[in-house]
Formats: structure tokens, C-alpha cells, sequence
């Protein structure tokens, strides 16, 4: 008896919450300025490694569509955007903003900080592993060097996030 009443005391209060949770559509997404900002600075800064890429070795490489570190850094062009919306569309004196501005500042001190030790760390030890190949036969699996970004990486897609915003909101408005 007691076994029944706990799992109904603990099933009833999820049903209640998920029968209550708005799930938003495809049309929500579709319809928010804040979405396209963020969208559109990734995509944006991610393009723009491509032809940074292509203007240095005249190859394209679709890869950097996908990749982490690198000029600009996607992920301060995408935290900023949606920071700047939130900004131009709730206020900057609201909380949403402020709260997106705060998670905006440690993406960003992590991109540049954090990742980028990471990513010293993995050219270190792929280093290692070179001198080791040329005397042993092991498997050439190398680990991700280019993580995280320079601080002038950062400020770039920090700038870009906001005209990226700022251009998308003002077809919105």
C-alpha cells in the first residue's frame, strides 16, 4: 500500500507538469529574431573560417563549416547575437538580458581560456606522439589541436554577433 501511494504521489506531479509544458512548434523558431541572430553569426563566422581557409591555400574545405576554433570564433558570434537580441527586443535593463549577457561573457572567457589550454595541451602531446611514431608503430591518431581561440578570435566574433543582430532585427522591426 505504501509502495502505491509514493508512486502516485511522484507520478501525479510529472502528468501535471508535462500535460502543462508549452512545447514549442517549428513556427516559434521560425518567427524569433533572436533565433535568426544567432543562427545567422554562426553561420556567418563559420563561412568566413572557409574562406579564410581558402584565401591561405587555395583549397575549400567544407570542413571548417563544422570546426572549433579558428578566426572568428563562432561561438562569441553566436552568444553575443542572441545577447543583442535579447537586448534590442526585451531591453537591456531586463533580466533575459541580462542572464544572456552573463552566459555570453563565460562562453566567451572559457572560449579564450579554458579551450585554448585545451588545445595547447593536445599540440603538446600530438608533438610527443610524432617522436614516438618515428621509433614505434602505433596507431597515428592525433588529438584536436585547434579548440579554442585567441582573444582577437573572441572580439571578432563578438563584433560580428552584434552586426549580425543588428542587421537581423532591423528586418524585423
Amino acid at each position: 500500500m505504501i509502495v502505491a501511494c509514493s508512486q502516485n504521489l511522484t507520478v501525479a506531479p510529472v502528468k501535471f507538469i508535462l500535460s502543462s509544458m508549452y512545447l514549442p512548434s517549428l513556427s516559434d523558431f521560425v518567427r524569433n529574431p533572436s533565433f535568426w541572430s544567432a543562427f545567422g553569426a554562426w553561420f556567418i563566422a563559420q563561412a568566413v573560417k572557409v574562406l579564410i581557409h581558402y584565401g591561405t591555400t587555395r583549397r575549400i574545405d567544407f570542413h571548417y563549416l563544422v570546426s572549433l576554433g579558428g578566426m572568428p570564433s563562432a561561438h562569441s558570434a553566436t552568444v553575443s547575437a542572441i545577447a543583442f537580441s535579447v537586448g534590442l527586443n526585451s531591453g537591456f535593463d531586463s533580466q533575459l538580458f541580462m542572464s544572456t549577457f552573463v552566459m555570453a561573457l563565460i562562453v566567451m572567457f572559457d572560449a579564450s581560456t579554458v579551450r585554448r589550454a585545451a588545445g595547447r595541451q593536445a599540440s603538446i602531446l600530438n608533438g610527443i606522439l610524432e617522436e614516438l611514431f618515428k621509433e614505434h608503430h602505433f596507431a597515428k591518431e592525433k588529438l584536436v589541436e585547434l579548440l579554442g581561440h585567441t582573444r582577437l578570435e573572441v572580439f571578432v566574433g563578438l563584433v560580428l554577433g552584434v552586426l549580425v543582430a543588428l542587421i537581423v532585427n532591423g528586418f524585423w522591426a
